[in-house]
């Protein structure tokens, strides 16, 4: 029956399908999107083979870890758009916005009792795994996850992978004939299914129905939410029509400089594309689908050896094959650990030699130690870092070449390794949009020696983990007007980079 690859396809539970269900759920919590989703598409190929309505549920809890005014309205956006592309196609959707703390509980096991199958986004990070195993003794029906993250099936690569360079390897010998597999563009589009007319009562009663566009203009929408108001929106909107403008832009005007400037905080190069992914607002295999097709690309144009190498195997230019790199290895690789390791996010994670190496330096004498809250509000000694941690704080992002210092210091900056992880989690997934993302903990885990090497010379704090200053930073690249955007009143004297 199957159009989605079996690879991608996870059974959770040993119920079986009830052909005298109402409906196909399908469940969607971590792609949310109506193009290219793998989820959506299988629940529509159940809903045909059993010719049955499909019911979308998107909801929305307000106890999630770091939820914020910030997370949930980008989500809430992303809703917006769904709401409206659903509205002209021939399926039955959902929204619910939990108003107040539990009162979600029980909505899913409500709609799963009238379900013939229930379809949901398999996603390795966070706090979604648990929800997906609690779920699955819940539902009484057959229980489906789909993977849908990226162009390599999680599944396809069976050991965790330490470098990026052996990762890139695997993929040049093993993603060709996973490329052929794409998701439909739009598996709604045409669609012929039963409509349902409505829900029971008395699930409509006890969760009403949201109205996402309601809900960001009532003055008091997010105001009335229990959540963290004081991590406020940014000016990135999220869904998919935003993310669909962001990759349009990025083709047309960023890509052409991508693998020159794209390490310039005071040049926009980059894609803008992570917090869109991180949402499922949009798919790593439309982007790759657009900027092949623009490209002309074709599978016949791949090289033959599997080098390892991050140029040079795609047959496409610096700037593209600098880019897919970003999109697929990088990406990708901490998928790869995520599925397979439930301690990616613990310290005890990180390489043998980086914890030995870490351990001997622990004690070193520290010229500058700051706490938590400290670093939090930018008042540490140098204004290069206090300027990249007011972009995190006003924007939801830091530019990708400056986050990598920023974790650096951090580290040299604290009491402890350990605490410089704590810090580092706490403040990116607190307020960056792609945080709590296999790839953002790729990141915060490179700063300790993941995906890396031992360096020499062995130095104070670091030890043998990669070393990076902000006086080195701010030679190689232009941060002058980077750091007068971001300074604060009471720096605008300062000069210290430290």
């Amino acid at each position: 029956m199957s159009k989605v690859p079996l690879i991608r396809i996870r059974t959770c539970n040993k119920q079986e399908v009830s052909v005298d269900g109402d409906y196909v759920l399908y469940w969607m919590i971590t792609y949310r999107r109506a193009t290219y989703n793998f989820s959506l598409q299988r629940a529509v190929e159940w809903a045909k083979q059993l010719d049955k309505p499909l019911v979308i549920l998107e909801a929305l809890r307000s106890n999630y870890p770091w939820a914020s005014d910030r997370l949930h309205r980008f989500v809430i956006e992303g809703m917006a758009d769904n709401a409206l592309h659903f509205s002209k196609r021939n399926v039955h959707y959902y929204p619910y916005v939990e108003p107040r703390h539990g009162v979600q509980k029980g909505l899913l096991k409500q709609l799963a009792s009238k379900a013939c199958v229930v379809v949901s986004d398999d996603f390795p990070c966070f706090f979604l795994p648990r929800m997906l195993e609690a779920a699955s003794s819940q539902i009484p029906v057959r229980f489906e996850v789909v993977d849908s993250n990226g162009l390599l099936p999680m599944r396809a690569a069976e050991q965790v992978f330490a470098r990026a360079f052996d990762f890139r390897r695997f993929l040049q010998k093993n993603l060709l004939p996973h490329l052929a597999e794409v998701p439909k563009r739009d598996p709604l589009l045409r669609l012929k299914l039963p409509l349902l007319k409505s829900l029971p009562t008395k699930i409509t009663r006890r969760w009403p129905k949201s109205i996402p566009n309601d809900l960001l203009a009532a003055s008091d929408g997010l105001r009335s939410l229990p959540i963290d108001h004081a991590v406020q929106p940014v000016m990135t909107a999220g869904g998919s029509r935003a993310a669909n403008k962001a990759l349009r832009v990025f083709l047309a005007s960023r890509l052409p400089i991508y693998g020159s400037d794209r390490n310039q905080p005071e040049q926009e190069a980059t894609s803008a594309l992570s917090p869109y992914l991180h949402f499922g607002n949009i798919s790593a295999h439309q982007v790759f689908d657009e900027l092949t097709t623009l490209e002309q690309w074709t599978p016949e144009k791949v090289a033959v050896k599997s080098s390892g190498s991050s140029s040079g195997w795609w047959g496409l230019n610096s700037e593209v094959e600098s880019f897919l790199d970003e999109l697929i290895t990088w990406r990708e690789l901490g998928y790869n650990m995520c599925w397979q390791r439930d301690d990616y996010d613990q310290y005890e994670s990180l390489p043998d030699w980086a914890q030995w190496t870490l351990a001997e330096h622990a004690s070193d004498p520290r010229q500058h130690t700051y706490s938590l809250e400290q670093f939090e509000g930018a008042q540490t000694h140098d204004r290069l870092w206090n300027a990249a941690q007011r972009q995190l704080v006003r924007e939801g992002r830091i530019h990708n070449y400056l986050r990598m210092l920023w974790g650096k210091k951090i580290l040299e900056r604290s009491a402890s390794p350990r605490d410089a992880l704590h810090t580092m989690i706490e403040l990116n997934n607190k307020y960056a949009l792609d945080g709590r993302n296999p790839n953002s903990y790729s990141g915060i885990f490179w700063v300790l020696g993941r995906y890396d090497r031992a360096w020499g010379p062995e130095r104070p704090i670091f030890g043998k983990i990669r070393y990076m200053s902000s006086k080195n930073t701010a030679r190689k690249v232009r941060v002058k007007r980077y750091i007068e955007k971001y300074s604060s009143a009471d720096e605008q004297d300062q000069l210290i980079i430290d």
